[in-house]
């Protein structure tokens, strides 16, 4: 069954960073290395919006929100994502949500609060 786990979200200050984590501990490496995968935020009130994507080949995007201080990457032989996020806005309050496809079959992570303080 599939599972995605989400960790790394808190509380941390204007400027400061924190590093979201997403792993796929039930996925096999070649499933994983033929994913589209990214992450998705949702502030309260909002509706939810695309933070970074990257493609299977590799090819990473952004929202311009974030271009220039966040970084998506992944570790294939631990099959897990990240989101590097630095110099963090309180605008940057929401909750983190991993996502991947794999052939058109999409899935998400639990979400993880990340609170960026004035």
């Amino acid at each position: 069954q599939l599972r995605l786990v989400e960790s790394g979200g808190g509380l941390v200050q204007a400027g400061g960073s924190l590093r979201l984590s997403c792993a796929f501990p039930t996925t096999i490496l070649s499933t994983f290395t033929s994913m589209d995968m990214g992450w998705y935020r949702q502030a309260p009130g909002k509706e939810r919006e695309l933070v970074a994507l990257m493609a299977r080949g590799g090819n990473t995007d952004y929202a311009d929100s974030v271009k220039g201080r966040f970084t998506i990457s992944k570790d294939n032989r631990k099959r897990t994502q990240y989101l590097q996020m630095d110099n963090l806005k309180p605008e940057d309050t929401a909750v983190y949500y991993c996502y991947r496809n794999y052939r058109g079959q999409a899935d998400w992570g639990q979400g993880t609060q990340v609170t960026v303080s004035s």
